[in-house]
């Protein structure tokens, strides 16, 4: 016999979210470490909040909607607002009933802006961090770092003379239309109007130059989670300054191994990482001038070798937080919100990572 195709609403319903996801959901086991997590954080929720007024959204629940548009790559506060309305799933992660109303757009925003404003991001990748360090996920002895440029939310028609004062009127105030042909453009002597903060950087010769801002992070070489993270100005030293305030922050006191590409073999940051009892395993430039800064008594040593494979796993976190992350353009402007947004993204890579080591076998002794 042929079912109706008919809805009828139901009085009453008696179904939770927790019921209606399933126990094996891959997002089980990153709701519980989260919740761990938010719990160690609630003491500093509460210095951020007057004592009295009216309740605003509880900031647990902002991180959580936060982290869903990160590991959904939902484009946008007011998609994630419109998936968070009937996505039965996100409701149970964030932490809301069916009946509850979803929040508008803009007051996700305006109350999210106020943890943008606090140094929420780096303590949640360290307790995440802490959370892998004491399950034995991650090595204290050999790390590798890195940066990649990340295109900034600036056009560049916004990118003009410093010393400019007047300006023509322009021919559509929406979308003017901007010449650049034979004008020479630096960051010395022009800016950014919308994000003053980006600067003008390319990948490599013959690429195209963009407003970026520099995303470096510092891997451990066990199982390839992301330790710290910080972001720079797209200056030219960007990627050797960021990986020694990155390499002060390592744990321990005894001599550990960091690997990176040619771009880190200078006398100027051997030396610097040699002062700090880091050996540095970085691939030789031989086509520097005055040769590599490497000589053999790094190369002879087999964890060398090992060193530069290890390293290139920091490309398998450049490559989540471009495509799923949807950091490859940032959607937010100035270092300090852009380093917010990229620090809890790699918070977020980081529990999917862990996630798939608590599900992996153990393998035999």
């Amino acid at each position: 016999m042929r079912g109706s195709d008919q809805q009828q609403s139901h009085v009453f319903s008696y179904l939770s979210p927790e019921q209606r996801v399933r126990k094996d959901h891959p997002l089980r086991p990153i709701r519980t470490m989260v919740d761990d997590i938010l719990k160690q954080l609630s003491p500093q929720f509460n210095k951020m909040y007057a004592k009295v007024g009216r309740p605003s959204i509880p900031p647990e629940q902002l991180l959580r909607a936060q982290l869903l548009q990160l590991l959904y790559s939902v484009r946008s506060e007011r998609l994630l607002m419109e998936e968070m309305d009937y996505n039965i799933l996100f409701r149970w992660f964030v932490g809301l009933n069916l009946d509850d109303p979803v929040w508008d757009a803009t007051v996700f925003t305006k109350n999210r802006d106020r943890l943008l404003e606090a140094e929420v991001a780096k303590e949640f990748l360290s307790r995440v961090v802490g959370q892998a360090r004491e399950k034995g996920w991650t090595s204290d002895e050999h790390f590798s770092v890195d940066g990649t440029l990340l295109e900034a939310w600036a056009s560049g028609k916004s990118f003009q003379p410093k010393n400019r004062k007047s300006w023509p009127p322009p021919d559509d105030p929406g979308n003017p239309t901007v010449d650049f042909r034979g004008e020479q453009r630096s960051n010395r002597t022009h800016a950014s109007k919308s994000d003053p903060d980006a600067l003008l950087a390319r990948k490599s010769k013959g690429k195209e130059a963009k407003l970026s801002y520099s995303g470096n992070l510092l891997v451990e070489n066990r199982n390839g989670l992301i330790m710290s993270s910080l972001v720079w100005e797209a200056t030219g030293t960007a990627e050797r300054d960021a990986a020694m305030v990155m390499l002060q922050e390592v744990p321990g006191i005894g001599r550990v191994t960091v690997g990176g590409d040619k771009g880190f073999d200078t006398a100027e940051f051997v030396r610097e990482c040699r002062s700090m009892r880091v050996t540095p395993h970085v691939a030789q430039n031989l086509a520097r001038r005055g040769g590599s800064a490497i000589d053999g008594r790094t190369t002879q040593h087999s964890s060398y070798g090992v060193s530069q494979k290890k390293r290139k796993r920091i490309e398998e976190c450049f490559g989540w937080l471009k495509t799923i992350a949807l950091l490859r353009k940032v959607r937010h402007r100035g270092t300090l919100k852009v380093d917010w947004m990229f620090t809890f993204a790699c918070a977020a890579y980081n529990l999917v990572r862990m996630r798939n080591l608590m599900a992996a076998p153990i393998p035999a002794q």
